[in-house]
């Protein structure tokens, strides 16, 4: 099979999956369109010397290319009195609509780089080690991002709850 062929089958098999990564690390559909597209076209440029597995690669080259885009000075974010809030399909009941609203308002008010190990470890579910390959850093910042960003949404006025309220 050709590289050519190779490359498409790839996008066509997994770019779903890379692009949910994208979202939840930009929180905007047109930002992580974007974000895929430059990853695959860096990927398509190294196409030939990737061993195994493509997908780590990709997704490594997803996360480090994101953390580019948040080291610039201007990102292309505007700042609003009220932040937009995204758009979020209907399922389920209003109850877990709501639930699912104030946990995306929680995770975005989260620093990027504690976005970015949540969505990681837990959306994408790798280890901590494949975690800190991707990012960049060690272990053991993996550990103390996540032990932040769990910290910070268990303090988000968005998710607390009144612990003496009795279900009826």
């Amino acid at each position: 099979m050709s590289a050519h062929a190779d490359f498409d089958e790839f996008v066509a098999a997994r770019s779903s999956r890379l692009l949910r990564t994208a979202y939840l690390l930009t929180r905007d559909h047109a930002l992580a369109e974007d974000l895929l597209q430059t990853a695959l076209a860096k990927a398509w440029f190294a196409w030939s010397r990737i061993e195994g597995d493509p997908e780590p690669y990709v997704r490594k080259v997803l996360v480090n290319t994101f953390a580019s885009w948040w080291r610039r000075k201007w990102n292309g974010e505007h700042a609003y009195a009220e932040p937009p809030e995204p758009a979020v399909p209907a399922r389920g009941g209003p109850e877990e609509v709501d639930q699912r609203q104030d946990l995306w308002a929680a995770m975005g008010r989260l620093p990027r780089r504690q976005r970015a190990v949540i969505v990681l470890r837990y959306v994408e579910d790798l280890s901590e080690a494949e975690t800190a390959r991707l990012l960049g850093v060690s272990p053991g910042t993996v550990k103390s991002q996540t032990s932040k960003a769990l910290a910070n949404l268990r303090i988000d006025p968005a998710l607390a709850t009144n612990d003496s309220e009795e279900p009826s």
